[in-house]
């Protein structure tokens, strides 16, 4: 099935087999490549605001819809989530495109992804770009605490058994509607357009379950597993980090020098957890700043 959105000219819907999955995205433009992580719960939709910059400015951009979401296949079970082969979609995108690395940028759940790209595989990032998702080693942390615990409540009610998809579909994604229209600062953020395209894709046969079973599977490892593999990280590193986040809080951008040697962080001060809709002005300057080509960082 092909997402049905209409794209601009010059934008076009992809697919790829990797991984043993089913793989699609938008791809758009012609340069070094920079590939889009969406989080939960989004999907390539998420990036359409940063497109059309990356490409005027010369990159090929591949705005991926990770497993689970959207169109991209939906694997039975909670074991194919594991972070493992979510990375190892994200290794077998840039090689299906014909390159041997890319730039990888990540929001939530998608940046989860892209840190842990760049300790496992670090010759396939050239540079990483973080919005608003927490280091590895960070999660291990600040998860100890009880004010993260109170902000992140939802990822435990996320562990029960059929029960979240229940209520999510017996209110037709209400609760979406509702975080999409209270979180951002600029209240222009998500139109009510962009939300029906959210609640449609979390609507397709599979993909609610799928998506869920993300925090599923991580629950299943030990955390002193993930906490453990963690590895430096040498590329040059853009953490941005909108400060208005109720889901994350301002913690998470402080102490990662100790894995990350080559890292700016970037705080949007009126800007939320959705950053890149809040302040897509903001969060474009700096992803052009620190990724074209030439740059001395």
């Amino acid at each position: 099935m092909i997402d049905a959105i209409a794209l601009p000219p010059g934008w076009q819907h992809r697919e790829s087999g990797v991984n043993d999955v089913r793989l699609h995205y938008v791809e758009a433009g012609q340069g070094p490549l920079v590939l889009l992580l969406h989080g939960f719960p989004e999907f390539w939709f998420a990036w359409r605001r940063q497109i059309p910059a990356l490409v005027d400015a010369g990159f090929r951009v591949i705005a991926l819809d990770q497993r689970g979401y959207n169109t991209s296949d939906k694997p039975i079970g909670i074991a194919p989530y594991r972070l493992e082969h979510l990375v190892d979609d994200v290794v077998g995108i840039i090689r299906a495109a014909g390159e041997d690395s890319a730039i990888v940028v990540g929001h939530d759940w998608g940046g989860a992804i892209a840190w842990s790209v760049a300790m496992a595989h670090p010759e396939v990032v050239q540079r990483l770009v973080v919005l608003n998702g927490p280091h590895p080693r960070r999660v291990f942390e600040e998860f100890r605490t009880a004010s993260q615990l109170l902000k992140s409540w939802y990822v435990f009610f996320f562990q029960l058994p059929w029960l979240p998809e229940r209520l999510l579909r017996r209110t037709n994604f209400a609760s979406l509607d509702r975080v999409l229209s209270r979180d951002p600062v600029n209240p222009g953020a998500f139109s009510p357009d962009d939300i029906e395209a959210y609640r449609r894709a979390l609507a397709q046969p599979g993909a609610l379950t799928a998506t869920i079973n993300y925090y599923r599977a991580l629950f299943r490892r030990n955390p002193l597993e993930i906490y453990r593999a963690a590895r430096p990280i040498v590329c040059p590193t853009l953490l941005i980090w909108g400060e208005q986040d109720r889901y994350l809080g301002l913690r998470f951008t402080e102490g990662l020098e100790r894995w990350v040697s080559n890292l700016t962080v970037a705080r949007i001060p009126e800007a939320s957890h959705w950053v890149q809709a809040d302040a897509p002005e903001t969060v474009n300057a700096l992803l052009l700043d620190f990724l074209h080509p030439g740059s001395n960082r």
